[in-house]
Formats: structure tokens, C-alpha cells, sequence
């Protein structure tokens, strides 16, 4: 099990080609190729999670799957929250198993994602069904220095869930909120 403090931005890029390329030309390393993420997001019938702002997800990508639960977002610059974190061996039976305890999954999304490293941080470059984002996670200095690298400053900062742009997304174009999936995920 893994327990941090997570702190991280996202930055939005036109497409994952001039992501890639800029998280590149920062220098950035490739760590993790691109590879396809579904996330189960749960809570309770009464919404006991969401009430005190919190998050349980389930991960699931190329046979791996993770257990995720995130505290409250605090108030700063970027995003910071408490993160635990365990990998689990089985995703679908994990879900069946949380459901008979009284979750249920409440919101499921896709990206594909590739990772990179450069001193203490991680950068991601997500595809979603709604646009790319490049994903900075790590410390103050090194994340404030990569997107700096990247050309962005901090009024470029996203410090919303894939949840939350999502709800945004949807709303600015009247659909309804559903799941935040691919049509096809190839």
C-alpha cells in the first residue's frame, strides 16, 4: 500500500501528438507506453464519500488493477489531497465484492495514457472523450517548473477531477452527464 500526499495540475493541449512532443522536449523520459485506464468511481447509496468529499476507485489497465481512496481536496495552488493506494489482483471481483458490501460504481471513465519522469515528477499524457490533458504530479518546485518548461503558467492550471471537466464538458454543450467513455476504445 502506497500513502502520500498527492499533489498535482493538469494543463490542456490541443492534441496528444503536441502533448507528447512538449513532454519530450522538457525532457521528460518515457516510462509507461500508452495504454488504455478504466476507472470505477464508488460510493455509497446515502453518498457518504461524496458528502465528506472523498473518492473510492477502482483502476483497471492491461491486467492491473489498483484500489485508490482520496481525502478532500485542500484549498491551495494545485490539487492536494491524501491519496492510499494498493494494488489488487482481480478489478472485476474487487467491484462485485465492493458492491455486496453496499458500493456501487456511480461514475465510470476511460483515458489512454502514457506516462513520463523528469527529476520528482510524473507527467501523463491523458487522451479523453473530452480533449487531452497532460498531467503533472509530484512536488511544489517540480511541478511548477514542468509546466513552466511546457510554456503554461499557473492560470493554465486545471485543478478539477476528469469527473468534474467532464460535468463541465457536458454542460457547456447541453448533453446529458452520463459515463465519460470512449465510443470505441482502440
Amino acid at each position: 500500500m502506497t500513502a502520500i500526499l498527492e499533489r498535482e495540475i493538469k494543463l490542456r493541449f490541443d492534441n496528444a501528438e503536441i502533448a507528447r512532443s512538449a513532454v519530450i522536449a522538457a525532457g521528460a523520459e518515457p516510462i509507461k507506453s500508452r495504454r488504455l485506464q478504466e476507472d470505477c468511481l464508488l460510493d455509497t447509496a446515502d453518498e457518504t464519500l461524496r458528502l465528506r468529499r472523498c473518492v473510492l476507485r477502482v483502476r483497471m489497465e492491461s491486467g492491473k488493477s489498483l484500489l485508490t481512496f482520496k481525502g478532500p481536496a485542500q484549498t491551495a495552488d494545485m490539487r492536494v489531497r491524501d491519496e492510499l493506494e494498493t494494488i489488487v489482483a482481480d478489478g472485476p471481483l474487487l467491484l462485485r465484492i465492493l458492491e455486496e458490501l453496499g458500493f456501487r460504481v456511480w461514475f465510470r471513465y476511460q483515458k489512454f495514457r502514457e506516462e513520463f519522469v523528469l527529476d520528482d515528477v510524473i507527467v501523463a499524457v491523458d487522451e479523453t472523450p473530452v480533449g487531452t490533458f497532460v498531467e503533472i504530479e509530484g512536488g511544489d518546485r517540480g511541478i511548477a517548473g514542468m509546466a513552466i518548461a511546457l510554456g503554461r503558467s499557473p492560470s493554465d492550471y486545471l485543478l478539477d477531477s476528469y469527473r468534474g471537466l467532464f460535468c463541465q464538458h457536458c454542460r457547456q454543450r447541453g448533453l446529458p452527464i452520463t459515463d465519460m467513455l470512449f465510443d470505441h476504445a482502440d
